[in-house]
């Protein structure tokens, strides 16, 4: 199988190039609507496991692997992002219209196949129909063709419709692949052409053979590509368009053209294809229904998950069960990890010989991935449940929810889908605002996603709530622990959308849109889906921790251990000598006298309003380079200042910690103000880094990360004085 890819390069053509071309695989793309299954079908075409999900958005780029048809012909498939139709208004449609047309840098395919749902054909048909009047070579496949067993469409009828095979399948399934395949092979051999039969108003033709003359020549073929492709750009190009790689001449004989007609242009084409969808439907269904009964659960379900009080009270409870379950389920594997890696450490020192190789190895390596890798078992929990509530639809489900209140503040509706994505990570949820229409509506995005609480602050999170705030029960019954890492989501998703309202507002200005979002069925989720969902993400954690917070870890292991404390000469001799190798009590500790106490010191007066003294400022220096690496940084102070003996888990260490009057050095309040701040605060280089690729400028991930630094020390300062002054 070919690597999975996000492009795919033009064919060279000219001299020189007939050898590439006589070994060139045809490519296949993979075109459809949002959340109909073409992931799906592509993962069981090419044998990848590509991200999938019930819920629009999922692909934001351009997938590649290869399969192997019945023929035994091998072809290059490509998974195209979802798309309504091919008005080019947003990124997602804009690349799978370069893509079907073959311009810029895609290469024109040899075959489309366009992937319907099997029960929402009406909705689909639009697309089909764009397709079919370009003239591609296309077959039809219609997948979910289990979901719509008691009323499927008729095949034979959409392939007289538009002149196409047609091929019924369930890619969940995997039933309909074999005659999908041999669909293709014919396909790739005959090259079928759509035959379409729209009636457009006179006068709208005309517009488009004129307008056809502005064509640039690569685009320019027979008189019906030329007129369908004239059509496109009526309901595509306008003023204030975002769109890319068009002709200058198509542009502008576009725009002169609606300056100067008196009628709805838009309106007319659109018009005149649904009339030839809603004449023709009736022949391509047993019985046409309004409401398919595939929805009439979705749609009872709807009426309590949808209702502005009951829908929201019940996404609280649901987040509640979740987070408390990473607390009491995942508490054995935990101790479990923990104990590992103990053992694994005073193993190292009892054959290691004292020296600083040894302490680089148990306090730089093994503590330092220990103290990351012990979470491990959360993160696998929460991916569990993210996925779960992805595949069944409900996430799709708490956007529209969430929608009442973004438009109020000046974002759109649609955002929230990556935001929620911004729950695993917020580099690929920042990667998925391509699937907005408007790029001030992608840039609002990115600005506020790293605001919401990653899987990466959940280390820090369960440290802080597991070492300073006890397993209590508030009103008897409800768990202090999960009611505060419920309330921290609920806090970063307030603090996000107060933030978007603002900068909405201020910095990132512009009219309000509405929210076009489908709502899928609800499905029973896929538990081999969801476990490979696991894997992958979790993956990436083990990734970076033995890549990027590893080598945070041994940076900070050489600020914090140097330089050296000089050791005393042994006191005494034979088996009672005593070796003088640790300072004196009173003596600064070995942390305190290294570079990275130096420089924790030298911050703490700016640290001390939040409550926090330098140790927990040498973590927040090392967080800057990944979240997860406070944790470590934490583990290295605690490790090297370690006596001796066997070292006790980081969270009971710093439940034990005292300051020089006998008092907690760590309180409950000063760990809900180190909440605060790590919920607020822009620790992260890699969404830094995503930020300037994406926008392509150094401004806008400075602004990020002044505004969020800023407002988390605000913010902080706040619990924490009031706090005090409350006598907390």
């Amino acid at each position: 199988m070919a690597t999975p890819t996000t492009d795919h390069a033009a064919t060279p053509s000219g001299p020189g190039s007939e050898p590439a071309a006589a070994t060139r695989r045809p490519l296949v793309l993979l075109v459809g609507n949002p959340n109909t299954g073409k992931t799906t079908l592509f993962n069981r075409l090419t044998g990848q496991n590509a991200r999938i999900g019930n819920y629009p958005g999922v692909t934001v780029e351009r997938r590649s692997g290869s399969s192997r048809l019945d023929g035994n012909r091998l072809v290059e498939v490509i998974d195209l992002p979802g798309t309504y139709s091919l008005s080019a208004r947003s990124a997602e449609e804009q690349i799978a219209l370069w893509a079907v047309l073959g311009q810029g840098k895609y290469e024109r395919p040899d075959l489309c196949v366009f992937v319907a749902d099997a029960g929402q054909l009406s909705r689909n048909l639009y697309l089909a129909v764009q397709l079919a009047e370009l003239g591609l070579p296309l077959v039809v496949a219609l997948n979910m063709i289990d979901e719509a067993a008691e009323n499927p469409p008729n095949t034979a009828a959409i392939e007289q419709l538009l002149g196409v095979p047609c091929v019924a399948l369930s890619a969940r399934r995997g039933t309909g692949m074999s005659a999908l395949l041999a669909a293709m092979e014919r396909a790739l051999e005959q090259k079928p052409k759509p035959d379409l039969q729209i009636v457009y108003p006179a006068e709208l033709l005309a517009d488009a053979d004129k307008l056809a003359l502005s064509l640039p020549a690569e685009l320019r073929s027979t008189r019906g590509r030329d007129r369908a492709l004239a059509l496109w750009a009526l309901t595509s190009i306008e003023e204030d368009d975002e769109l890319t790689e068009i002709e200058p001449g198509l542009r502008k004989a576009t725009l002169e053209l609606r300056a100067t007609s008196t009628r709805d242009l838009d309106h007319e084409v659109i018009a005149a294809r649904y009339a030839f969808i809603d004449e023709h439907l009736p022949q391509l269904y047993r019985r046409l229904e309004r409401h398919p009964r595939k929805r009439a659960l979705s749609e009872r379900a709807d009426r309590v998950l949808l209702h502005p009080v009951w829908g929201f009270a019940l996404f609280v409870l649901v987040m509640l069960v979740v987070f408390q379950s990473l607390f009491t389920w995942s508490d054995p594997a935990i101790s479990l990890v923990e104990n590992a890696f103990s053992w694994l450490r005073a193993g190292i020192e009892a054959r290691l010989p004292a020296s600083i190789f040894r302490d680089f190895v148990t306090q730089g390596l093994v503590s330092g991935l220990g103290n990351v890798l012990v979470f491990l078992p959360q993160i696998l929990l929460l991916f569990f449940f993210i996925g779960l509530l992805e595949d069944s639809g409900y996430m799709a489900r708490v956007a529209y929810l969430m929608d009442r209140i973004m438009r109020s503040l000046g974002l759109h509706g649609r955002a929230f889908v990556p935001m929620m994505s911004g729950f695993a990570c917020a580099v690929p949820a920042i990667l998925a605002t391509r699937t907005m229409e408007r790029q001030r509506d992608r840039l609002l995005t990115m600005l506020v996603i790293p605001l919401m609480t990653c899987s990466a602050r959940l280390p820090v999170y369960t440290l802080i709530i597991g070492a300073l705030f006890p397993p209590s029960r508030a009103f008897g019954f409800l768990p202090v622990q999960g009611l505060l890492m419920v309330g921290m989501y609920l806090f970063a998703t307030v603090i996000t959308l107060i933030s978007a309202g603002v900068l909405g507002r201020t910095v990132v200005k512009g009219r309000k849109v509405p929210l076009i979002l489908e709502l899928p069925p609800y499905r029973l989720p896929s538990l081999r889906g969801t476990l490979k969902m696991m894997w992958e993400r979790s993956a990436v954690f083990l990734k970076e921790a033995g890549t990027v917070i590893l080598a945070c870890t041994v940076a900070l292991w050489v600020l914090l251990s140097f330089p050296r404390v000089p050791q005393r000469a042994a006191v005494g001799a034979g088996p009672v000598a005593v070796q003088m190798a640790q300072p004196a009590p009173s003596a600064p500790s070995p942390i305190a006298q290294s570079y990275g106490g130096r420089l924790g010191h030298a911050i703490e007066p700016a640290l001390k309003p939040l409550g926090f003294d330098w140790k927990i400022g040498v973590g927040l220096i090392g967080a800057f380079a990944a979240r997860e690496v406070f944790v470590a940084t934490l583990g290295l102070v605690y490790g090297i200042d370690d006596s001796g003996g066997d070292a006790a888990p980081l969270r009971d260490q710093l439940r034990a910690e005292t300051r020089p009057d006998g008092k907690p050095a760590y309180t409950p309040l000063m760990g809900l103000s180190l909440l605060v701040f790590f919920a607020v605060s822009c620790q992260c280089m890699s969404t830094l880094a995503t930020v300037k690729r994406e926008t392509k400028s150094y401004r806008w991930p400075a602004f990020m990360f002044a505004y969020m630094t800023g407002m988390a020390y605000l913010l902080s300062f706040g619990v924490f004085q009031i706090g005090k002054l409350l006598g907390f």
